[in-house]
C-alpha cells in the first residue's frame, strides 16, 4: 500500500523534513481566488467510491503526512514552565453568555441539507434523507479536561435513526467511547486509515477506512476523506498511527457540506476546494488557538478560519470546535467576536456565516 502524500494527480513533492504552513495574519476585504466556481469539473477527477467495510492494509505509522514537526523537548519544556492552558477568571467570566439555544431537530427530506450543532464538532448532519454524526462527543467529561461548559445541544434519546457517523481522527474530544457505545453495532462509521481496528475491538461490523483522497458511498451520499494539518494520538505508544482527516458529504444532485475535523491552517484547503468544487457549507473550527506559539500549527484561530472558507471556495461557513470543552487559554466568547469581525472584513454576506449557538439549526433548502 502506497501512502499519498501528495494529492493525486499532481506531482509528489520531493521528500524532506516536514515544515509549517503560512499563516495569513488577517483576513482582508479581497477574497482569496476562489478555487472552485459553479458548474466546474473536480481536479483531478474523483476517486471510485471504495467498497463499505472492505479490509485494508495500512503501514505502522503516518508520520510522512505530518505538515509541521512535533512539538519537539524545548517546546514542552516552555509548555510546562508557561502553563498557559487555560483562560484566567476574566476570560471564563462569560461562560453564562455562550450561546445555547436548544431545539428539536428540523423535519427534513432527501432534498434538504440541515445541520445541528450538538457542541465542540459533534454534528447532527441530514442530507440526502440520512443522519450523520460527524465526531460525536455526548459526554459530559472527556479524559484530561474539565467538564463541558455548555451542555450537549441535543438530547441522545431525541436523535433520529443515526445512518452514519463519520470520525476525524482519534484525539479523545473528537473521539469518545463511552458515546459511540450507544449507537448499534451495525451503524455504518467512517474513520481515518488505521482507525478501523479501534472500531472492531469494539465489535462495529461496518467500519470503512479511507485514506485520503478516497470516498465510499453510502445510500447514494457520497463520503470523502480529505486531508487535514493536524495528527493522532490516543495513548503513550500510538502517536500518528491512524490518519486524521476531514470529510466532505456529496448528495445526489451535487450538493456538499465539509466538515473539517481539527486543522490548523495551509495549502490542503485550496486544493480540497478545487477538487471537490461548489461546497456549500463549511464547518469550520474556530477555538482552542492560544497560545499561538503552540498550537497554530494544528488549529486555526477564527481569521485562519475564515481565509480557509476562501480557499476552499465554500459559500457559506458554521464555526464550531468552541464554546464546549475549555482546552486552551483564550477567553471563551474570543472566537465569536473575533469569526464575526474576520467575516466583515472579508466582505462576506452576513447571511452567510451560520454561527449557530449550540442546539441550533440551520437548512438549506
Amino acid at each position: 500500500m502506497t501512502q499519498q502524500t501528495h494529492e493525486p494527480g499532481t506531482p509528489p513533492t520531493a521528500p524532506g523534513p516536514a515544515t509549517a504552513p503560512t499563516t495569513p495574519t488577517a483576513v482582508g476585504p479581497a477574497p482569496a481566488p476562489a478555487p472552485a466556481t459553479l458548474g466546474a469539473p473536480p481536479f483531478p477527477p474523483l476517486a471510485e467510491p471504495r467498497p463499505l467495510a472492505e479490509p485494508r492494509v495500512w503501514p505502522r505509522t503516518f508520520h510522512d503526512r505530518l505538515t509541521a514537526p512535533l512539538p519537539g523537548l524545548k517546546a514542552l519544556a516552555r509548555f510546562a514552565r508557561e502553563g498557559a492552558v487555560r483562560p484566567g477568571p476574566e476570560g471564563l467570566a462569560d461562560i453564562p453568555r455562550l450561546p445555547y439555544e436548544p431545539a428539536p431537530l428540523p423535519r427534513v427530506d432527501a432534498g434538504t441539507l440541515a445541520v445541528t450543532w450538538a457542541g465542540h464538532a459533534s454534528w447532527i448532519v441530514q442530507a440526502g434523507g440520512l443522519t450523520v454524526l460527524t465526531d460525536p462527543v455526548w459526554s459530559r467529561r472527556i479524559l484530561g479536561t474539565p467538564a463541558r461548559v455548555t451542555p450537549v445541544g441535543v438530547p441522545w434519546d431525541d436523535l433520529p435513526r443515526v445512518d452514519a457517523v463519520v470520525i476525524s481522527h482519534n484525539h479523545y474530544d473528537h473521539l469518545d467511547a463511552p458515546t459511540l457505545r450507544r449507537l448499534p453495532r451495525d451503524t455504518p462509521v467512517f474513520v481515518p486509515a488505521g482507525l478501523g481496528r479501534w472500531f472492531r475491538r469494539r465489535e462495529f461490523t461496518c467500519v470503512t477506512e479511507l485514506d485520503w483522497w478516497e470516498g465510499a458511498e453510502l445510500a447514494g451520499v457520497r463520503f470523502d476523506f480529505v486531508p487535514a494539518h493536524h495528527w493522532s494520538k490516543r495513548t503513550l505508544t500510538d502517536t500518528c498511527h491512524s490518519l486524521w482527516g476531514g470529510w466532505v458529504l456529496t448528495v445526489p444532485g451535487g450538493r456538499r457540506v465539509y466538515f473539517a475535523g481539527d486543522t490548523g491552517y495551509g495549502h490542503w484547503f485550496s486544493r480540497i476546494g478545487r477538487r471537490y468544487p461548489g461546497i456549500d457549507l463549511a464547518l469550520m473550527p474556530i477555538g482552542a488557538y492560544d497560545p499561538r506559539w503552540w498550537l497554530s500549527d494544528v488549529h486555526c484561530d477564527p481569521e485562519e478560519a475564515v481565509q480557509a472558507t476562501l480557499d476552499l471556495g465554500a459559500r457559506r461557513m458554521a464555526p464550531m470546535h468552541w464554546a464546549t470543552f475549555v482546552l486552551s487559554a483564550e477567553p471563551v466568547l474570543e472566537p465569536l467576536t473575533r469569526v464575526r469581525t474576520a467575516w466583515e472584513k472579508a466582505g462576506l454576506d452576513r447571511a452567510d456565516l451560520w454561527d449557530l449557538p449550540v442546539g441550533a439549526s440551520r437548512t438549506l433548502d
